[in-house]
């Protein structure tokens, strides 16, 4: 597959890229905010997010910019320090540690996260991102936007949050959310109009509605509170005093160092379980390389502690938005960083005029198809071993947070592949290679998702128009995730190197189709040959294939 152009679908990104722009605002605004940071610091990462990380990043679909997940680790850096510009070099010192894992190719470590946990992942941030808009959405505004902890900074939580929101309904919000919902809903069904998006339609709809209460004197007017608050700066001098060199005189601080680390591993976790929840929802399928991902991160994160940013990671909210709105390229996320930019130095006060009710639509929207019932009965015609540490990832990233949630699912899907003895997942068996033979990969009899990064390792590096036989005929167990590397393998990267896949002796429960017709060479050749154990260790794998 050649590499898709970054012009390749520009009226499609330059939309999508304009709907993450207007979601990005107040979140990059609500970050810093609960991070008790300056408010432009998160726009600063938001726009070296999309510019920066946007155009550096391997991703075509994942967008990047200030991180909830770091809030708290922000907010307790930014105190302890007492001057944010020494919190800025920990920044720094992150990315730095970033870019170094990325170059030590420490990105193989999203292999090994089992989809059922991704998916969770993706369903658990529906629930969030609807829990916490819906305050929003009526008007009630006590939780800052970009808080997405259960536990709340005014003391509610997620739940409580709601039931507080009963007795603060504000009707003209109200108002402005549902005719947003309805325009997001039902504005691409209208001819000839549907070519200007359906989110800017809204968010120009509640604008309008706002300023109409404003004008007649109505009760419905929404509070200066309920607004978007970008800072405005009164010239060109005081816009660029908002950025803030790092205070590189504190380099010698042991504390400034572990808070750069920390910031580097959390940072570099949350990426990767974003870049790998995206890639599932890539309608196109693609792959992108974690390496070159944590790469991105770390020169974007280096860029934003020496502007006065906030740290940066991928950020599912914005990528799934991204998605859902029609994106296809990158030209989408730095795009919607190049908006972030011209228009907090240009025409900070007409954003202002955005009503949070009308960005709560468009998140609910989004929200919704993350988390659709159909999600819950997919997984759980999967079998019990799929559904389970779905549910408890679910269950635990919304009652705490992300990487406690997925820390839990993974624990889960372990115990569960620990109940027999894990065996070695495969042998790769050959005479010596030549181009046209056969190559036999024989599973063991347990193959769980600890083997997948191997397996997926021998499948990527299969030579070309070669003939590769995948036989399963005496498993007794193969995870999901094997079988969905095994499935992506024949449909489309062998598909690619014209590589010829049998599939034989795979019980029907796994779902994947046997070969029919295997011709009798075929046949003879998976009978005979030498057998090689392969135990997951890479260079000997590629001595193997003799091709390093």
């Amino acid at each position: 597959m050649s590499r898709q152009s970054i012009f390749s679908n520009v009226k499609g990104d330059l939309s999508a890229g304009l709907v993450v722009f207007l979601i990005a605002v107040p979140l990059c605004l609500g970050i810093a905010l609960a991070s008790g940071a300056p408010l432009f610091s998160g726009m600063i990462a938001g726009i070296v997010g999309g510019l920066v990380i946007g155009s550096l990043s391997g991703s075509q679909l994942s967008v990047s910019g200030p991180a909830a997940g770091l809030t708290a680790v922000v907010l307790t850096a930014v105190t302890k320090f007492g001057v944010f510009e020494v919190f800025l070099l920990a920044v720094v010192i992150g990315g730095v540690i970033q870019l170094a894992l990325g170059l030590l190719k420490a990105g193989i470590v999203a292999n090994y996260f089992p989809s059922n946990v991704i998916k969770g992942m993706l369903t658990a941030i529906g629930i969030i991102i609807i829990l916490k808009q819906l305050p929003h959405a009526f008007g009630y505004d006590a939780d800052s936007e970009g808080d997405f902890a259960f536990i709340q900074v005014d003391g509610d939580n997620s739940i409580t949050a709601l039931l507080s929101t009963l007795n603060h309904i504000h009707l003209g919000a109200t108002l402005i959310t549902i005719v947003s919902v309805l325009i997001i809903l039902y504005w691409n069904k209208i001819p000839k109009v549907n070519v200007v998006p359906a989110p800017l339609v809204a968010v120009l709809t509640g604008v309008g509605l706002n300023m109409l209460f404003i004008a007649t004197g109505s009760v419905l007017a929404v509070a200066p509170s309920h607004l978007v608050n970008l800072p405005v700066a009164s010239d060109f001098n005081s816009f660029i005093g908002q950025f803030t060199l790092p205070d590189f005189s504190a380099i010698t601080n042991k504390e400034v160092w572990v808070v750069g680390a920390t910031i580097a591993i959390v940072a570099s976790i949350e990426t990767l379980l974003n870049l790998e929840a995206t890639d599932k929802l890539d309608p196109m399928k693609r792959h992108s390389p974690p390496n070159r991902e944590l790469q991105a991160q770390g020169i974007g994160n280096i860029i934003s502690g020496m502007l006065g940013g906030l740290p940066v990671t991928s950020v599912i909210v914005r990528s799934s938005a991204n998605i859902n709105s029609g994106a296809r390229t990158k030209l989408s996320a730095i795009s919607h960083g190049a908006l972030l930019l011209v228009c907090a130095a240009l025409i900070p006060t007409l954003l202002n005029k955005i009503p949070l009710a009308t960005l709560a639509a468009v998140l609910l929207v989004t929200g919704y198809k993350l988390c659709k019932i159909s999600i819950f009965k997919e997984m759980f015609k999967n079998g019990k071993y799929q559904w389970i540490p779905f549910v408890v990832t679910v269950v635990a990233i919304v009652f705490t947070d992300l990487l406690i949630g997925i820390s839990l699912g993974m624990a889960v899907s372990v115990i569960a592949i620990l109940r027999g003895n894990i065996r070695s997942s495969y042998f790769f068996r050959k005479e010596k290679y030549k181009a046209g033979e056969s190559i036999i990969l024989e599973l063991a009899q347990e193959v769980s998702f600890l083997n997948k990064a191997s397996i997926l390792l021998t499948l990527d590096h299969m030579p070309e128009n070669s003939t590769v036989v995948i036989d399963g005929s005496k498993t007794t167990y193969i995870d999901f995730d094997v079988l969905e590397t095994i499935r992506e393998f024949k449909e489309v990267k062998a598909v690619q190197k014209n590589i010829t896949v049998i599939i034989t002796g795979f019980k029907e429960q796994y779902k994947l189709a046997n070969t029919e017709n295997i011709s009798p060479e075929q046949q003879e050749k998976i009978a005979s040959g030498h057998v090689h154990t392969i135990t997951g260790n890479h260079e000997q794998l590629l001595k193997e294939l003799q091709l390093n």
